[in-house]
């Protein structure tokens, strides 16, 4: 069911109520698709060239009140205080996502700057879904305590089958005995599927550009991870909307065992932060700012088909602390296969 979005003010008549659970970023949702960094984010494969799927799975909560009162007639006018009107609603808010992101990188055999450096293109494809209930209750309490009320339910929904925004990438590394660094930048390019009037989009109708460092610190003799990667969106504005994203801080990190050049277990976890509001003539629930941190269990498996290296990926997170964002549980698998080139190695003690 493709519901347009203004039915959903429309239902109360008063835009406020769609201020706490889904409003901090447009839609509620970043272009950094948080989760992607984890294990060995620091890391840059040797030169040739790599594929890589990133299948995201994810189901999200939020709940969430607003308010107005206001007192009708005024103290000392011709005409007394007729009460006081009151006004509620609650809002719930359930997404579902089922993503798979293509990439295709290269590593060139040349060093820069002592580092080496690497392009490639990301191609997000995939679903999703979100059901709204909305409960407004308006009640006017009059001078003698008497209570009028009268209240409405507005239940909606709306899904997509469709592909993404691609996103270009870049990114240069380095390494010293156990430690490894990696910058790595990333433009969304928004020509993915996009309706003003739909609930949900696979593209973002934006450009968004990310920066991201990351930090790995491998014991290859106990077997020791240690990976951050902290980074910034800058968003652009949605001309169909005028609404305008603020700036978005995440970090990520992971915390390693490796038991063998095949196989690791350990947490990782990330947090999310918007350092500015969001603003434009679209923005007319004013600047909210979201947030969120997630933690849970990462596992790696490394394996060979013939002579050709495999790397797999399996972590969980679970969101908790959300402000003006979902709340839920993400599910990420990644496989990532060298195409040619000296290809990529497991790492792990020796």
């Amino acid at each position: 069911m493709k519901a347009n979005k203004g039915i959903l003010f429309a239902a109360v008549g008063i835009p406020l109520l769609l201020s706490g659970p889904v409003r901090a970023a447009e839609e509620g949702k970043s272009v950094y698709l948080l989760g992607a960094a984890a294990s060995m984010a620091g890391m840059t494969p040797p030169p040739g060239f790599y594929f890589s799927s990133l299948s995201y799975y994810y189901d999200g909560k939020a709940t969430g009140s607003a308010a107005v009162s206001r007192t009708l007639g005024q103290v000392g006018s011709t005409f007394p205080s007729v009460g006081v009107l009151q006004r509620e609603a609650d809002l719930k808010v359930r997404a579902r996502v089922g993503i798979n992101v293509f990439s295709f990188l290269y590593v060139v055999p040349e060093t820069v700057a002592g580092g080496h450096v690497g392009f490639g293109v990301l191609a997000p494809t995939g679903y999703q879904n979100v059901d709204v209930n909305l409960n407004a209750r308006s009640s006017l309490t009059l001078p003698n305590g008497t209570i009028l009320q009268t209240g409405r339910t507005l239940k909606t929904s709306d899904e997509t089958l469709a592909f993404g925004d691609p996103l270009a990438v870049a990114f240069i590394g380095w390494n010293s005995g156990f430690f490894h660094w990696k910058l790595s930048g990333m433009v969304n390019i928004p020509v993915g599927s996009y309706a003003k009037a739909d609930l949900v989009n696979m593209g973002f109708n934006r450009w968004a550009a990310d920066v991201t460092g990351a930090m790995t610190y491998l014991n290859t003799t106990n077997g020791l991870e240690l990976s951050l990667a902290p980074g910034i969106t800058f968003n652009g504005e949605n001309p169909d909307t005028r609404y305008k994203t603020g700036t978005e801080f995440h970090v990520e990190g992971a915390a390693m065992k490796h038991f063998s050049k095949s196989f690791a277990l350990g947490v990782t976890g990330y947090h999310y932060r918007q350092i500015t509001g969001d603003s434009g003539a679209g923005a007319v629930l004013g600047s909210f700012k979201g947030r969120v941190s997630a933690i849970g269990p990462n596992l790696t498996y490394n394996f060979q088909i013939g002579k050709v290296p495999v790397l797999t990926s399996f972590r969980f997170l679970h969101e908790f602390d959300a402000k003006n964002r979902l709340a839920g549980n993400a599910a990420i698998f990644t496989l990532t296969v060298p195409l040619g080139g000296s290809g990529s190695k497991p790492h792990g003690p020796s």
